[in-house]
């Protein structure tokens, strides 16, 4: 039952958000309340690793298992959750209500999907977070342009969705059953779809090459949207997917190569969008996208381990990172971090901020640096081309953070490309306690995972993880720490240069650049265009060639038709008029001799028989000596009548 209820109370606190409706004062403590006996709800389930089914049919069953990756996937949801919430209710004004009962609704969402110990249930959650994720980033619906980045989130992940089904397909197709750990007793071609889906599915809903630029449409959503769907839900799922059934899949030849060339595409492209990108919250979705790619280096690299861990560190800091993102559009007014530099007005902010920075450059001994070396030794151990490509995102990651940290929190002036200090008298908002406080919370989170550097560690992992770590060699740690060293070098020299917001390229180049390196460009001259020119000639096709013949046809079963008409009325129907008409006339003489002969000689009987009755009538006198008469005169006619019988014989 508890497995039951982890998604549930959320979703049941989404309810109960919306019958407090008339009273906005509770809606914050009650939700705040929900997540954290979702939290505490969670643990429980962590130590105890409860499972619950429900048999749909004699072949199909269906349940929640808390095990594996997802003992600790139950306790990261709402504890990044929670922050989060707490950032939104003191910040967002307009549909504040709708806002947060979707939030909760989608954190219940995102509970139910990493407890689904099957397909079948992996689905329906899958469905709910893409779902509930649309209404969250469309929250602003009355700008159309955030309806439309919605919709093409929500498309764009559709279409990798997909994949999931063909998997779930193929996997009850050879085993006959939806199980998640029942993936390993297939084989042939069903185990390689299954793989093919997976790793589809997965990389759209990561945002991974070539699926990355529905990322910058998410941006559409409020702050702390941004910050939940980036750090320990949505788009966690495709890496928490990998975790869960990547060893399953080993005998696939092709798969881990595939995840890890998938990862390493999107963490070095990532990479670089981040470091070119102007705008904040785009700056740190590419980061999103290369930070994901890491995870799935390490996941074809053999590692679950270090892709779990990854992906815990970086719920903390990136959530952190978003909101501090969040206070600084705020603060500035503007979403282009050349018009920032909020470091001498938020001093407490900028240094929030700047543990999240550092976290995402490895810079040790943050946690985020350990999982980046775990991370590191799985690939040099896998291929050492695939370390070296692990070792140039990791520079790109120092480069964009630090990079993000100087322009949005830095002190100093800076060019008319860089922006400027901003003056405190022109601050268009200043954060709150509440909002401090959701950052500080996140910060103790980052900083408090640095506890990963301690000995004995790597075995929690590896139990939480269920996978294996493999031994870091001192010279891949210094080649890391040099990585940065050059990274923070070339944005010390950028910003000296006055050039650290544009980096020296032209607006139009920079611009082109940062939207995923002409990826959406590229998509829509070689897919969508041709897509679009292939359905236009296939719609004339249908309409000249095909419909023309189905239009042939109609006309030919038309005159066809009439002339069996025709026919039929110069035979049968001639046939049936005859028939009609010789029975009008039998039914005319019949009517004629019924009233001539039969009706005449009824009336005409009735007629005489009425004469005589008068007649006969006339003779009631009632005087005796007129009865004698006509005895008399009977009594003769009876005498003559005999007479001439006698005569006769």
């Amino acid at each position: 039952m508890i497995a039951l209820l982890l998604p549930l109370l959320p979703l049941a606190a989404s309810g109960l958000l919306l019958v407090l409706r008339g009273y906005p004062r509770a809606l914050a403590p009650a939700g705040v309340v929900a997540l954290l006996a979702t939290l505490a709800l969670g643990g429980w389930a962590a130590a105890t690793e409860p499972t619950i089914g429900w048999d749909w049919s004699p072949a199909i069953r269906t349940g929640l298992a808390i095990e594996g990756f997802s003992r600790v996937m139950v306790i990261l949801v709402p504890a990044i959750a929670t922050p989060i919430f707490v950032y939104a209710a003191a910040t967002e004004k307009e549909g504040r209500l709708r806002l947060l009962a979707l939030m909760l609704a989608f954190t219940g969402a995102m509970l139910l999907l990493v407890s689904a110990a099957d397909f079948l249930m992996l689905v329906t959650a899958w469905e709910l977070v893409g779902a509930t994720s649309w209404a969250l980033i469309g929250h602003g619906w009355r700008d159309s342009g955030n309806a439309r980045s919605a919709a093409q989130a929500f498309v764009t992940t559709r279409a990798g969705d997909l994949g999931l089904y063909l998997a779930a397909g193929a996997l009850f197709a050879a085993t006959g059953s939806f199980a998640l750990n029942s993936a390993g007793r297939a084989d042939g071609w069903e185990l390689n779809l299954i793989a093919a889906g997976v790793l589809v599915a997965a990389a759209a809903k990561s945002a991974q090459v070539p699926f990355s630029p529905w990322l910058f449409s998410a941006m559409a959503g409020p702050t702390p949207v941004s910050a939940l769907l980036h750090s320990a839900t949505l788009v966690a799922g495709g890496a928490y997917l990998l975790i869960r059934v990547a060893p399953q899949l080993d005998a696939v030849d092709w798969f881990t190569p595939a995840v890890a060339a998938t990862g390493l595409a999107t963490a070095i492209a990532g990479g670089t969008v981040a470091g070119i990108q102007p705008h904040a919250k785009r700056a740190l979705a590419g980061s999103t996208s290369a930070q994901y790619g890491l995870m799935f280096v390490a996941v074809g690299a053999s590692s679950t381990a270090a892709a779990g861990a990854h992906l815990v560190t970086h719920a903390a800091f990136k959530s952190l990172l978003f909101l501090g993102a969040g206070v600084a559009i705020h603060a500035s007014g503007t979403h282009n971090l050349a018009g920032m530099r909020l470091g001498r007005v938020l001093p407490r902010v900028a240094a929030l901020s700047a543990v999240g920075a550092l976290a995402l450059a490895a810079f040790p001994p943050l946690g985020g640096a350990w999982t980046k070396e775990e991370i590191v030794a799985a690939g040099v151990h896998a291929s050492p081309w695939l370390g070296a490509g692990v070792f140039v995102a990791g520079f790109l990651s120092a480069f964009y953070a630090a990079r993000y940290q100087i322009l949005a929190y830095g002190p100093g002036v800076a060019s008319r490309g860089d922006g400027g200090a901003m003056n405190p008298e022109a601050l268009h908002h200043r954060p709150g306690g509440w909002e401090v406080g959701s950052l500080a919370v996140l910060a103790g989170a980052t900083l408090g995972l640095s506890l990963l550097w301690l000995p004995g560690a790597a075995a929690l992992v590896e139990d939480a993880a269920g996978g294996e770590l493999f031994p870091s060699a001192p010279w891949e740690l210094a080649v890391s720490v040099a990585a940065i060293v050059l990274a923070l070098g070339s944005v010390w020299l950028l910003a000296r240069q006055r050039r650290l917001g544009t980096l020296g390229l032209p607006g139009g180049l920079q611009e082109a650049a940062a939207d995923w390196l002409g990826l959406p460009t590229i998509t829509r001259l070689l897919v969508v265009t041709p897509v679009i020119t292939l359905s236009r000639l296939l719609a004339r096709f249908d309409d000249l060639v095909v419909d023309a013949g189905v239009r042939a046809v109609g006309r030919l079963a038309r005159t066809v038709s009439k002339l069996l008409s025709l026919r039929v009325e110069w035979t049968f129907d001639g046939a049936v008029r005859a028939v009609a008409a010789a029975t009008m006339q039998a039914a005319l003489g019949s009517r004629t001799t019924d009233e001539a002969g039969i009706d005449g000689a009824v009336e005409g009987t009735a007629r005489a028989v009425g004469t005589a009755g008068e007649q006969s009538r006339r003779l009631q006198t009632g005087l005796a000596h007129h009865y004698y008469v006509v005895l008399a005169a009977g009594l003769a006619a009876s005498v003559a009548a005999l007479a001439l019988l006698g005569l006769q014989q």
